[in-house]
């Protein structure tokens, strides 16, 4: 899809650039949009998961905890002592985790590249779900682009609803993307699921989302579920 096919405003977000030039090869090697630390339910420490993202040599990086950015510190001291000694070092995006409702389905909402000081998101980064009104996917959608960020809905394949019946309504919901190429099959290291990830891509493609990749790490591999 060609950039013409995307809203403006949707394009006018610095992470569309990256986002509009994703493929089924970008993670986990350049670029890795999903992923968690101790300070919610994974297992590495932000400094050991931003120390991999050095190794492995990440371009762009998003840590998406459940309702927290806590890693967020942590990891960004790593990567900007690799770039005082003049190392390579991946661009470190705000991210968090977000669950909500759509279609009346629980989903999870990734909110990348967002002002972690507006207080449209303070609700959401207490540490967990809200509920009520505040649970809704359209009011989650408002406070991630109040504070100028993008909201995506997270593995849509994962859920009790098709995937088709919940992007085609994140989509309407004014949902920015759709996190593409996931491992569901949780191979031991990280690869698109064939068949399935072709699918949710054709599905983004018509609704004019753009696409994401990440590995959702909760263990102590940047390179695997």
């Amino acid at each position: 899809m060609s950039a013409g096919h995307w809203p403006p405003s949707r394009l006018a977000h610095p992470l569309a650039a990256v986002l509009v030039d994703i493929t089924p090869q970008c993670c986990p090697t350049r670029v890795n949009f999903h992923c968690h630390t101790l300070c919610s339910d994974g297992s590495l420490r932000p400094a050991d998961l931003a120390q991999q993202a050095l190794t492995l040599g990440l371009e762009h990086l998003a840590i998406t905890d459940h309702h927290s950015l806590a890693a967020y510190d942590g990891a960004h001291a790593v990567l900007e002592r690799a770039r005082d000694r003049h190392l390579p070092a991946p661009v470190l995006w705000r991210g968090v985790e977000i669950s909500a409702l759509l279609e009346g389905c629980l989903v999870h909402v990734l909110a990348l590249g967002f002002d972690a000081h507006h207080p449209s998101l303070t609700p959401y980064l207490q540490g967990s779900s809200q509920i009520g009104a505040a649970l809704r996917a359209d009011v989650v959608v408002a406070a991630i682009h109040a504070a100028g960020g993008l909201a995506l809905l997270a593995h849509p394949g994962r859920y009790r609803l098709p995937f088709n019946t919940l992007i085609r309504a994140a989509a309407k919901l004014g949902f920015d993307g759709a996190e593409t190429w996931y491992d569901y099959d949780m191979a031991p290291i990280w690869s698109p699921t064939p068949l399935v990830c072709e699918a949710i891509a054709a599905e983004v493609r018509r609704c004019g989302l753009l696409m994401s990749c990440g590995t959702d790490s909760h263990g102590y591999d940047l390179c695997g579920r």
